[in-house]
């Protein structure tokens, strides 16, 4: 079968990639094309994202992919561009197109208290019935009620609202849209309409208009737009509106082709879940504080953030004398005998200035040994994330309409062989990790059916697993 040749932008909340696939009908393989950081900005005590500084980086990436198809084949094309990004946090757009200031970060603290703040205008009951999502300070329901409180006139005056993967598309191709699963994380998207649901709108003052209309993962946006292409040299190539949000695209990749499982998306953040076929929003996912984001094909991920990485990764810039690779610092848990256990969901580690010095805080004031070294702060950390997981995993066990009998683990914490034994020891069922890259090849996949390549969400996940190698850790029984 001809070989198809795609892109992937996939941004996270530290750095970013673009990405070349090559899929010869029943594989998938990728090459990296580009790598960038994607550090916060703080500018007068608040955190933004460097939009443009994102965009050329993106722009930068599409050239050297010419130039890297031209070396394969003068006949080598490139057939789509997908891009998913982290969730929640929207760019403002004048009438011209232009961008209307930078993006507030989610983890910027002008939200704190935003969700009680909102509960004095519709309450919390109400607002989980009518969007079935985590209540969290930074979801962009309560970052536009705290902009329209703060500086409503920068609100009024855009003309588009658009989530972070949609507003690169737009930049890329001059059409404005909003795909369904980022839209999901808003706590703005009512899941039984499919829609921005107009109460919860009416309540903090913005009208429907300024959001692009709901597309599914799969839809073509348009194409490069003149300049883009005068920059990059390539064609008129179609951008399709991917599973925007990076775990939804990550969760469409989950190498197996059975139901009975739950996965962890782990990296900055960890998202534990299952897939559903419809919304759970009951008292109890309410109660224990479950979101219903928006998967491909109209299914629900019925999931909770945590914590995850961002704990360790944190830490990891303080440490000046211990290995800089991951797998070398990572090893230094097995030096430790330091038995602290902190949780990772605590409102002091979302955002101190000093991670290891939040670690320590916490560990005085519930009368624990305070770290020492660095091996002791990964001791730490992966003892209290495999906990955590645990304690989520027993809540999804309660409310969730499928059997969990294993757990899958995507995204680069799969690679992290300690926190995956953990992991299967506290939880007492298998863990198979990888892959690590599940959020591009998720975005891969929707591009192939968008061109016709692959059919339903089984067969995407056979080219998963085709595409794919994983590691799988047995609980000890000790």
């Amino acid at each position: 079968m001809e070989k198809t040749y795609h892109f992937a932008i996939d941004l996270g909340a530290t750095s970013g990639r673009t990405i070349l696939a090559t899929f010869d009908g029943e594989k998938v393989e990728m090459q990296e094309i580009s790598r960038f950081k994607n550090p916060m900005i703080p500018i007068s005590g608040h955190l933004y994202w460097n939009l443009p500084g994102i965009y050329h980086e993106i722009l930068l990436g599409l050239r050297k992919c010419k130039d890297t198809l031209e070396a394969i084949s003068p006949m080598a094309k490139l057939a789509t561009i997908g891009i998913d990004t982290w969730g929640c946090d929207v760019a403002f757009f004048n009438a011209d197109g232009s961008l209307s200031g930078l993006p507030h970060c989610y983890r910027d603290s002008h939200t704190e208290g935003a969700v009680e703040r909102f509960s004095k205008k519709v309450s919390k009951e109400k607002t989980y019935s009518l969007t079935g999502i985590q209540f969290m300070d930074f979801n962009t329901l309560f970052q536009l009620d705290t902009m329209m409180e703060n500086n409503a006139d920068a609100v009024k005056k855009a003309d588009k609202i658009l989530f972070i993967p949609d507003a690169i598309a737009f930049m890329l191709t001059g059409n404005a849209v909003t795909e369904y699963t980022v839209a999901s994380t808003s706590q703005l998207l009512n899941p039984n309409t499919g829609d921005l649901d107009e109460e919860l709108l009416a309540a903090i003052g913005i009208p429907r208009e300024k959001f692009g209309k709901i597309v599914n993962p799969g839809t073509e946006i348009g194409v490069l737009s003149k300049d883009v292409r005068y920059f990059t040299g390539l064609g008129e190539v179609p951008v399709i509106a991917v599973a925007g949000h990076d775990t939804a695209s990550a969760v469409i990749a989950v190498p197996t082709p059975d139901k009975d499982y739950a996965y962890l998306s782990c990296g900055t953040w960890s998202l534990l879940g299952v897939e559903s076929e419809k919304p759970v929003i009951t008292e109890k996912s309410r109660h224990y504080n479950f979101t219903n984001e928006g998967g491909i094909d109209g299914t629900t991920r019925l999931l909770k953030n945590i914590c995850g990485l961002w704990l360790f990764e944190r830490c990891r810039e303080e440490f000046k004398d211990a290995p800089d690779d991951v797998a070398g610092l990572s090893a230094l848990y097995l030096t430790s005998q330091c038995d602290s256990i902190i949780n990772p969901d605590d409102p002091s580690f979302a955002h101190p200035d000093v991670m290891t010095r939040a670690i320590n805080s916490y560990c005085a004031q519930t009368r624990q040994d305070i770290p020492e070294s660095p091996a002791d702060y990964i001791r730490v950390i992966f003892r209290s994330l495999a906990k955590r997981y645990n304690e989520v995993l027993g809540m999804l066990r309660e409310i969730a309409p499928v059997k969990i009998d294993r757990l899958h683990v995507i995204g680069g914490g799969s690679y992290n062989q300690y926190l995956m034994q953990l992991t299967a020891d506290e939880t007492g069922i298998p863990v198979v990790a990888g892959p690590g890259e599940c959020t591009a090849l998720g975005n891969i996949l929707v591009q192939l059916r968008a061109c016709g390549r692959v059919g339903d969400l089984e067969e995407m996940r056979k080219v998963a697993i085709n595409s794919t190698e994983t590691k799988s850790y047995l609980p000890n029984q000790s």
